[in-house]
């Protein structure tokens, strides 16, 4: 049994996901991503399960395990029992935990991910808070997201009065012993772990790159640069 193999079986996600395969190709019929993006699940779980080490690292280094959409179409599917989208919740896992994330395209995308969504849960409680979506960032929103983000507290009000405000109600403010909380949950399920993991790979790949590290300018070419060799 290769290292890598041994890594992923200790997640369980790895030995609930796969059971059985017999290469028959229903999760890639039924797969979103597949339908755009140079994804094939059915050949992903067929180099897992062959365990070469030189396989599956190519694999952690890949664009490829940052294709699937988590969508679980594979799981009541499969007629093994098998479900795809757990190895690559594993995959994805262990690649940002050995840092070979940064040496793909998709997977330098994490760090943008981190800070934009994981930060914000850490800071605020939610995915995601509209007045944190940067219309500088989101130009696809239009000039109208601008006008929205610039008034939010005038619009927001009108369906809510607790916008913003500790109470009862949609995008009231998390109270700081639930904030305390939920540091402690990312704490003790090493979700603030792979957070640190992912901005010191980034730091140190941001550096090979020839950025003065993981800075504002590199998190935005992560951002925004897209290859167009995906699909």
């Amino acid at each position: 049994m290769g290292k890598y193999i041994e890594m992923l079986s200790e997640d369980v996600r790895f030995k609930e996901g796969l059971k059985a395969c017999m290469n028959c190709g229903v999760c890639t019929a039924v797969c979103p991503a597949a339908s755009f993006y140079n994804y094939d699940p059915r050949q992903l779980i067929s180099i897992v399960q062959r365990g070469e080490d030189e396989d599956i690292e190519a694999l952690l280094k890949s664009d490829t395990i940052w294709y699937c959409g988590e969508c679980m179409s594979c799981r009541p599917r499969c007629p093994r029992g098998n479900t795809p989208g757990y190895i690559i919740q594993a995959l994805r896992t262990l690649s940002q935990r050995l840092g070979l994330f940064v040496e793909s395209e998709k997977g330098r995308q994490q760090l943008a991910i981190k800070r934009t969504i994981g930060d914000n849960i850490l800071s605020t409680g939610y995915c995601l808070v509209p007045k944190h979506i940067k219309p500088a960032m989101h130009p696809e929103q239009g000039t109208v997201w601008e006008w929205i983000v610039e008034h939010d507290q005038d619009i927001y009000t009108k369906f809510t009065p607790s916008y913003c405000k500790v109470g009862a109600g949609a995008l009231r403010k998390t109270s700081d012993e639930t904030l305390a909380e939920l540091e402690r949950i990312f704490e003790v399920t090493g979700g603030k772990a792979l957070f640190e993991a992912i901005e010191q790979h980034s730091e140190r790949k941001a550096r090979e790159m020839g950025y003065e590290g993981a800075d504002e300018k590199y998190f935005m070419d992560v951002y925004t640069h897209n290859s167009n060799q995906h699909y």
